[in-house]
């Protein structure tokens, strides 16, 4: 198994709040560390923590992803709140595994290109980052949160660019069997 694998495996069927637990454990945070780290309060955390608050504000999961080591959108995902392609997510690899014909090959194309257009905005993003003085913070964090949340939308693009290849050759297979 690869450790993507088994990143997404660690998180399955587990509670947001225990999913930030264990991962500030690990860190080696205590709950205040982590809020005045993050910016929010002890207490909040607490509540995220123990369950109390199920569906956390996404702002919220924004501040404290940085600090756990947990990709926010996955913690979104945990919550509830988000979409991603994992070992997670069947109904995604079912959907993208059973397209066929020119359904396949749309797909294919659109998300290549879809990927690659994402690519070149982070590239853009990072050049005006390094390029650029910023007398507003918000602005430069608006624009390291974009680039955070579309380099995870283009590694999400790329486990379905995998899936769609693995369903061409599948197809490929089955027609040449046909053929025979």
């Amino acid at each position: 198994m690869d450790f993507e694998n088994e990143y997404y495996k660690s998180l399955e069927d587990k509670p947001v709040g225990q999913i930030i637990t264990e991962a500030r454990e690990k860190a080696g945070l205590s709950k205040n560390q982590l809020g005045e780290l993050s910016g929010v309060s002890h207490t909040e955390i607490s509540r995220i923590e123990s369950g109390e608050r199920e569906i956390p504000n996404p702002k919220t999961l924004r501040k404290i992803s940085k600090y756990i080591g947990i990709n926010y959108n996955d913690l979104m995902y945990a919550a509830g709140l988000g979409f991603q392609i994992s070992p997670l997510n069947a109904y995604m690899k079912n959907y993208y595994n059973n397209l066929t014909g020119n359904e396949l090959q749309s797909a294919l194309v659109n998300t290549v290109g879809t990927r690659d257009d994402w690519k070149t905005l982070v590239e853009k993003l990072k050049n005006r980052l390094e390029n650029e003085d910023y007398e507003n913070d918000k602005e430069k964090e608006i624009i390291e949160n974009t680039i955070e949340d579309t380099e995870y939308q283009i590694r999400t693009s790329e486990e379905i660019i995998k899936l769609l290849h693995s369903a061409l050759k599948k197809e490929r297979i089955e027609n040449a069997k046909e053929e025979k």
